[in-house]
């Protein structure tokens, strides 16, 4: 039995379109290959693991990978970051969280205005940074909070942080979460802060979701009623809801949550640690920068032969995605893609495990590792891959 279980989520590190991918818009999509066409690529570490021998990568083949790997396709209705976690964590969301290609319904907005006493701007699906180049000005001169969605389940309020408080902001999030519940369940409210002056506008990172909470039982509650630890980094807190999370280390960036995940590895604890490494999905994917997502992934890269070394006897390394964001597709959006799972420690036998039908079968693995009794979604791989 596993003792420490160390997950990294790569968020949106897909790895080719699925064969629905049409229906989501996502026709040949392929994050990993767009990426891989940039001269700032880099991935000799991730591909020792396996990536470069998972069906369907044509990065050229590894002399010899020392990890299991394979792909996972997503059976949930969805290729956001709330769905695609809770997939991986055993939930399987049978029907799509609500968007809003025209904006929220106007009985929406009113009721939120009415709560914070503020009114609102735009109301429309919007990039974040143009969002506030656009309505940055309006908003502080009235005051008044810019609220816009994407082609996500997101209700996202941005305003400038000397006009509105990170405190209020947050709480006009916790008043938005209350409100979206039921039809207008949104995946996460997300608060946007901004700072700078008209035309100079940039956003802070004191970004922070507040997320749905589960609809169901996950592996973290399973986990937890187990006696065992789950301590998460990045926004992993946020996308639960903080459900069955004994400890929580936000982080500012990728670097920052790596060197967190290398402080934990250094201490005592049993159980799961569940990383989430945003800067992938929000600062490149969202962006259509390949070069800057290629240097991401490279920096990990280069980074991941730190988290390895400290990997205990007992230990296992679990690294996977949560859905694509192609940023050399023509939309700014997240794709339905395939994703990754590379399985690494002293007795993880090296193989080729194919394509499973779904997330969850991380999940269901993370608890036989560890042990636990798994009662949700997902066909464990661990018996394929123990010494």
């Amino acid at each position: 039995m596993k003792k420490r279980v160390f997950l990294i989520v790569l968020d949106s590190f897909g790895i080719g379109a699925l064969p629905d991918a049409d229906k989501f818009g996502d026709l040949g999509t392929n994050t990993l290959g767009s990426i891989a066409k940039s001269p700032f690529f880099a991935c000799d570490n991730l591909s020792k693991l396996g990536l470069a021998d998972i069906d369907g990568v044509a990065l050229g083949s590894s002399s010899k990978a020392i990890g299991a790997h394979g792909r996972c396709k997503e059976a949930s209705m969805g290729k956001d970051t709330t769905v695609g976690h809770w997939e991986i964590t055993g939930l399987i969301s049978e029907n799509p969280l609500p968007t809003y290609p025209n904006g929220f319904p106007s009985e929406v907005i009113a009721k939120f205005e009415a709560l914070t006493g503020r009114g609102v701007l735009c109301n429309k699906p919007y990039s974040g940074t143009e969002v506030i180049k656009d309505y940055g000005e309006e908003h502080l001169r009235t005051g008044k909070l810019i609220v816009y969605t994407s082609a996500d389940s997101v209700f996202q309020i941005a305003a400038h942080e000397e006009i509105v408080p990170l405190d209020a902001l947050y709480e006009y999030c916790r008043i938005a979460r209350k409100m979206l519940v039921g039809e207008h369940g949104v995946g996460r409210v997300i608060a946007r802060p901004f700072k700078g002056e008209a035309g100079n506008f940039v956003r802070t990172p004191n970004r922070h979701d507040f997320s749905l909470e589960p609809s169901g039982k996950t592996i973290l509650d399973e986990i937890s009623a187990s006696g065992l630890d789950v301590i998460s980094v990045g926004k992993i807190f946020d996308i639960f809801a903080g459900r069955s999370i004994s400890k929580s280390y936000p982080t500012k960036s990728n670097a920052d949550g790596i060197e967190r995940t290398l402080e934990i590895m250094d201490s005592d604890f049993n159980g799961l640690c569940f990383v989430n490494l945003v800067d992938f999905d929000m600062l490149y994917g969202h962006r259509n920068d390949i070069d800057g997502y290629a240097k991401a992934i490279a920096y990990f890269d280069a980074n991941l032969p730190r988290i390895m070394e400290k990997l205990r006897e007992n230990d296992v390394l679990i690294i996977t995605a949560d859905h694509g964001c192609d940023p050399g597709d023509t939309s700014t959006d997240h794709s339905r893609e395939y994703i990754p799972f590379l399985v690494y420690g002293s007795d993880i036998s090296p193989k080729n495990l194919g394509t499973r039908s779904t997330y969850a079968d991380i999940g269901a693995s993370v608890c036989e590792l560890l042990g636990v009794k798994h009662e949700g979604k997902g066909i464990s791989f661990v018996s394929e891959v123990q010494i």
